[in-house]
């Protein structure tokens, strides 16, 4: 695997924006084709028309829940993730309760994770905990990793993109720090160049949310030799 291979593997190409019209995301999947993304992520509206755009590639489909503010209920919660999922989608990119974590109801949490991962799992697909680092001390990230791994999550993510800022390289060391090598590491939020993300898988991260993917991939691609850390 050449190295921009290995780079377009990391990413899971992103429109979340909430004024994406259909022909937008159309061409994010056409994108994801061409470079053989992770998976293209959207908003569950535009799960079915994705599902259909990627059918026998092996770009998966990803989605969110309770997204972006984490404070739905884990009912909600679930049933999102049911829709999503017998629309198609593979990937499950979900979000605390953000209150709940502050506020120390830790089993809350827990619940609230282990329900949506419980429902995914059940079809086959993987679930990503975005914690919102940007609105978290560190003693609460760390909880929040915790959290995310005993509930059985997959992967616990860094942002959604809409809040104060986005990914740090010294938040993705920590996280990874805290979850040891087993779990998958999502940095998400602000990553726009090549050097971005490479300083992000140097610090632990293994997937990479991102719209600027197509620049990230031109960039790799006249630079062959810059490869993930």
């Amino acid at each position: 695997m050449n190295n921009s291979h290995r780079i377009a593997r990391l990413i899971d190409h992103t429109i979340l924006k909430p004024d994406a019209v259909r022909e937008e995301v159309r061409k994010v999947c056409a994108e994801a084709l061409k470079y053989s993304f992770a998976s293209v992520c959207v908003n569950p509206f535009w799960v079915p028309l994705v599902a259909a755009e990627l059918r026998g590639s092996p770009v998966k489909v990803c989605t969110v829940a309770g997204f972006p503010l984490g404070a739905t209920s884990t009912a909600a919660k679930v049933a999102e993730t049911r829709a999503a999922l017998a629309d198609g989608a593979q990937e499950i990119d979900m979000v605390i309760n953000i209150g709940a974590l502050r506020g120390g109801e830790t089993g809350v949490v827990e619940t609230d994770i282990r329900a949506v991962a419980d429902a995914s799992h059940a079809s086959a697909a993987i679930v990503k905990v975005i914690i919102e680092t940007a609105l978290l001390t560190d003693t609460e990230k760390i909880l929040a990793c915790q959290l995310a791994q005993a509930a059985g999550a997959d992967f616990v993510k860094t942002s959604t993109g809409f809040s104060k800022s986005g990914a740090t390289v010294a938040d993705i060391a920590l996280m990874r720090k805290t979850i040891g090598p087993l779990m998958g590491v999502k940095a998400s939020g602000g990553i726009r160049t090549l050097e971005d993300l490479n300083a992000m898988v140097a610090a632990g991260a293994t997937r990479v949310g991102a719209s600027a993917s197509v620049q990230i991939m031109e960039a790799a691609l006249q630079n062959r030799g810059a490869a993930p850390v």
